[in-house]
């Protein structure tokens, strides 16, 4: 597995079966913060949903500077997950990452804060099925984009998503396609303008 630097000098990996970098080559732990943790805002306690944990910026930059956060990240390829080990990480983030590093051998770890990262491993259109209903209080929503993974963002995954997490949740991606926000509209949530990071046109922000 290759790692590919990002402009922000973290690390990105480029996967061969849907033809796309796991994160955007601007930043790939500025993605992190701004498209997910910054833009929904994290709180100590939350429990987090990280759909495609992939290296897991997402989760692990959500637990910087915060404690007691219950994560669970939903990724079907183990070998992202053995990936962790290795990669080369900015110093900001090294004492979050190092608390992880082994989550391909451990699939649930408490870093010293008492954030707690548990990875179920297998297809998320069908590992979502397993978590309980009014749960969670932010999803970090990141497949690969929906020309390439189109069944990951359509109605009937929004509606599963909406029904896991709590009145007043809010949900957090990078796509802002037209056809995904109305999948998301008609699933329930209200969806609004996310910040612009690395691209011209915005994230999106979904709230039930």
């Amino acid at each position: 597995m290759q790692f590919i630097k990002t402009q922000d000098g973290s690390y990105t990996v480029f996967n061969q079966k849907y033809q796309e970098h796991y994160h955007t080559i601007s930043g790939a732990l500025e993605e992190a913060f701004e498209k997910h943790v910054n833009a929904v805002g994290v709180e100590n306690g939350f429990h987090i949903l990280d759909f495609c944990f992939g290296l897991g910026y997402n989760s692990i930059a959500a637990t910087r500077g915060h404690k007691n956060l219950k994560i669970i990240g939903l990724e079907n390829d183990i070998k992202i997950i053995e990936a962790i080990k290795n990669l080369s990480v900015p110093t900001e983030i090294e004492n979050e990452f190092a608390a992880f590093r082994n989550l391909a051998e451990n699939p649930e770890i408490t870093d010293p804060h008492n954030n707690t990262i548990k990875l179920i491993i297998g297809n998320a259109l069908q590992t979502v099925y397993s978590l309980p209903k009014d749960h969670f209080d932010r999803v970090f929503f990141d497949p690969f984009s929906p020309g390439k993974q189109p069944e990951m963002w359509s109605r009937k995954v929004f509606q599963k998503l909406y029904n896991v997490i709590k009145p007043g949740a809010k949900l957090s991606t990078y796509s802002c396609a037209k056809s995904v926000r109305q999948n998301m509209i008609a699933a329930g949530f209200k969806v609004m303008d996310g910040p612009i990071v690395g691209r011209k046109s915005p994230a999106t922000i979904a709230v039930k």
